[in-house]
């Protein structure tokens, strides 16, 4: 998967998980139904989460040191 491709698929699946807790929060769902979307809503949380840890862990990785030596640092919120 290419990386636009990956970006396509995190914001993808960011935009439904959005959509996911819109319509649960508002509750109007049938109860079968939004066990189905809670359901797929952690899967999608899951994915998510695992996408933003792999980019966390490239951006440790990436970091240059002052003399642009790369080196492992603490990403810095």
């Amino acid at each position: 998967m290419s990386k636009k491709e990956s970006k396509n698929s995190f914001e993808r699946s960011l935009a439904r998980l959005e959509k996911i807790v819109t319509s649960l929060e508002q509750g109007d769902v049938p109860l079968d139904e939004s066990l189905m979307m809670f359901e797929e809503g952690v899967q999608l949380s899951k994915e998510c989460m695992e996408t933003l840890n792999k980019a966390e862990v490239r951006i440790k990785q990436l970091t240059k040191d002052l003399n642009g030596k790369l080196q492992l640092t603490d990403f810095e919120e």
